[in-house]
């Protein structure tokens, strides 16, 4: 993928006021080289309706803490039960990295149900990235996710994605760099300068113009489209030329997107059965998401299929009752057993598809919120701070930041329950940002330089900074080379 000038400023960190960069300096090769890493795919995976993290990455034992003492204290087991035995939990197997809490030393563990990407953290390939949060949470489900989508969660910024952002300063209206596998765009892309694509099946995707005419007359409807699309794009009126040039790259698209279904079942069957014999809606929506790599990867339309940034979500992560513990053909198990068998087999059919292309994806999966500490009768109420997983060939497996403090002592949990937000360095349960893995995944995976340039830092009153987050840190170890 070619670099703009924007892009070379940035990815520099030479985008500032009166920077004059001469056009000769980008025929350099040796510089082009160097600043040749653009080709990295990043895939959202979203778990809707807050997932319990307090069971998707459990205390195994104590370590040199209390951590899975108060874990028993605050989940029962029996009828209604949902506590994790330690003998339940899926323990990672030499050489995979130790799973270990970096403050307490407790021995973590995946929910039974995760299994797939136990077997992906075996091989090094999985970073789990604790308690992850921010200032102020939202124990709404709407605003919550906004605030994780945006990367701005005291609102400060104009609502667009994190990733919207990133999208308006690296690619231009014509170009179609993002797809969700949803009916709408994700709130992480959301801005006005690209196109982005909101399709279930990339077979049906289709320009709405002509249904009902012959072919002669739905000809004449797409030329005549075009010409508005082209007329359009040559507006001075911003608003008018970024109508122009993205719908009828979006036009075009309707063209090339529905061929990626059968170049890729005719060139990949074994695959294509296996997402089918999985019968689940994250093996669905990732292999539509293959489909789309497959076409960008081996540049079957270039110029129109070039997307490398995709969404995707599982719901049903709601768990107020019938959450279950161990069981994975019920509640959280059974849902956790889908995405990670879906993530596995999407893992296999990259590292097939071409010769290294697994290394040149990267699998982010988070939920807006974690759930309470202590359990209902048989579920978890809205919590606040998580577990987020990075999943790929070239991300530095382990555990990354503190398993949040869940001791039951007063003062310790907030007045709802739930783990407190803090950045405090003193404070061995210190929280992660989720604007620090963003930042990381930013700088090191998409190659920006300054990120703060785009998830600006908190300005808490005096005396509350550790309640805010005032210090970024961009450079958390979670990519390889």
């Amino acid at each position: 993928m070619p670099m703009t000038r924007r892009q070379f400023l940035k990815r520099t960190g030479l985008a500032t006021a009166g920077t004059v960069v001469a056009p000769s300096l980008f025929r350099n090769p040796l510089l082009q080289q160097a600043l040749a890493a653009t080709d990295n795919y990043l895939v959202v995976f979203y778990l809707d309706g807050g997932n319990d993290g307090l069971n998707t990455i459990t205390p195994y034992d104590n370590g040199g803490g209390f951590l899975r003492d108060h874990y028993m204290a605050a989940r029962s087991a029996g009828v209604g039960g949902i506590r994790l035995e330690s003998n339940q939990l899926l323990v990672p197997e030499n050489p995979a990295p130790p799973m270990l809490d970096p403050n307490t030393g407790a021995q973590l563990g995946f929910h039974p149900g995760l299994q797939g990407i136990k077997n992906l953290y075996d091989l090094g390939k999985v970073a789990v990235v604790q308690g992850c949060g921010y200032p102020e949470p939202n124990l709404s489900h709407d605003q919550a996710a906004t605030k994780w989508e945006t990367g701005d969660p005291l609102g400060v910024l104009d609502g667009t994605g994190w990733l919207g952002r990133f999208l308006a300063n690296d690619y231009s209206g014509d170009q179609i760099p993002a797809v969700n596998i949803r009916n709408n765009v994700a709130g992480e892309f959301a801005q006005s300068t690209t196109g982005v694509l909101a399709l279930s099946r990339v077979t049906d995707f289709s320009f709405p113009h002509g249904f009902g005419l012959a072919q002669g007359e739905r000809d004449r409807f797409a030329a005549a489209f075009a010409a508005l699309h082209d007329e359009a794009a040559l507006s001075p009126v911003l608003a008018r030329a970024y109508t122009g040039s993205t719908g009828g790259r979006i036009q075009q698209a309707t063209v090339a997107y529905p061929l990626l279904q059968n170049e890729y079942v005719s060139a990949r069957p074994a695959f294509n059965q296996a997402y089918t014999d999985l019968n689940s809606n994250p093996a669905r929506s990732l292999r539509e998401i293959a489909k789309v790599i497959h076409g960008t990867a081996n540049d079957l339309h270039p110029g129109v299929v070039t997307a490398r940034f995709f969404q995707a979500r599982h719901g049903g992560f709601d768990t107020h009752s019938s959450q279950l513990g161990a069981v994975v053909n019920n509640g959280q198990g059974a849902l956790f057993q889908e995405v990670a068998e879906a993530i596995e087999l999407f893992y296999a059919d990259l590292a097939d598809m071409q010769a290294g292309l697994e290394n040149k994806v990267a699998i982010l999966v988070w939920s807006e919120f974690s759930r309470r500490i202590r359990q209902n009768d048989s579920g978890t109420d809205h919590g606040t701070q998580g577990p987020l997983l990075l999943i790929g060939g070239r991300v530095n497996g382990g555990v990354y930041g503190n398993h949040p403090d869940i001791d039951p002592a007063p003062g310790v949990l907030d007045d709802d329950g739930n783990t407190r937000y803090s950045q405090d360095p003193g404070n061995g349960f210190r929280s992660t940002d989720m604007r620090d893995v963003y930042g990381s995944v930013m700088k090191h995976w998409l190659g920006i330089a300054d990120p703060g340039l785009l998830l600006p830092v908190d300005t808490p009153a005096p005396g509350e900074e550790s309640l805010y987050w005032t210090q970024p840190d961009f450079d958390l170890p979670l990519f390889g080379p």
